[in-house]
């Protein structure tokens, strides 16, 4: 996957803008970060620990900052567009106000 075509995905969910994050460019669903696009070709996504864990693997690695797990880190030249659009999903579900998640189908 591209870069675009992340970024496509992330701004098509509902309320989702992008934002500078250190640098890079990030997608955030009000202030809250969703993912990172951290380096060329890798996106951090922010899911929980349940998710990351179960997805590890092939372009999937567990995202530590520090002790803690945050998400995961995809490498996006191994990644398929499903994969990338789920984990965004995930991260946009966690953080979305229930009047958001009310509306998506």
């Amino acid at each position: 996957m591209t870069e675009e075509q992340v970024r496509a995905l992330a701004l098509a969910l509902p309320e989702v803008t992008e934002a500078d994050h250190h640098g890079r460019p990030s997608f955030r669903l009000g202030t809250a970060v969703l993912a990172t696009l951290w380096a060329p070709g890798i996106l951090n996504v922010m899911v929980g620990e349940s998710e990351a864990r179960a997805a590890e693997g092939g372009a999937v690695s567990l995202l530590w900052w520090g002790k803690r797990l945050y998400g995961v880190q995809v490498d996006l030249t191994a990644a398929d567009e499903a994969l990338v659009a789920d984990f965004l999903e995930e991260a946009w579900t966690r953080r979305a106000p229930a009047r958001l998640r009310r509306q998506r189908p």
